[in-house]
This record gives structure tokens, C-alpha cells and sequence, in this order.
């Protein structure tokens, strides 16, 4: 049996009135960047991302944005 492949993903998540609470896997292009660890995907976020942190009133209504943060994800192979 392969062991699984383990890299770091990144979560985007936002909850507001209008859609409740949304959770799912950035992608780019389709594909979602895969990082070989944390630290790698933490760097990402902040450069792509950062400027949510600063910004007030996209984390309040009607928008609700947060900070991505990365997920661990497990690559199996199908047989």
C-alpha cells in the first residue's frame, strides 16, 4: 500500500447575513497551490493575501472576508 502524500493547502472562508458561513479551497487557475510545508503556505497567504488583514470593512457586513489559512491535505492514490 503507497503511503499518502501530505502537503499544505490554503482555506478561504467569509461569513455574512446574505450567505452564512462559506468554507472552501483556493485555487488558481483550477488547481489549488500545494505547498511542501506550513511555513511555505503561511508565506503565501500573506503575500496574496495580506492586505485583508488591514482592510476593516472587508472583514465586517455585507462582505465578511477572513484571512485564508492553510489545511493540511492528503494525496492518495486511486487503485
Amino acid at each position: 500500500m503507497l503511503k499518502p502524500i501530505i502537503r499544505w493547502g490554503v482555506m478561504w472562508s467569509h461569513k455574512n447575513r446574505k450567505d452564512g458561513a462559506c468554507k472552501h479551497i483556493i485555487c488558481e487557475n483550477g488547481i489549488p497551490p500545494l505547498f511542501r510545508t506550513r511555513k511555505e503556505a503561511r508565506e503565501f497567504i500573506a503575500k496574496t493575501y495580506g492586505y485583508i488583514k488591514d482592510s476593516p470593512t472587508l472583514r465586517k457586513e455585507p462582505h465578511g472576508w477572513r484571512m485564508p489559512v492553510p489545511i493540511r491535505v492528503e494525496i492518495r492514490r486511486w487503485s
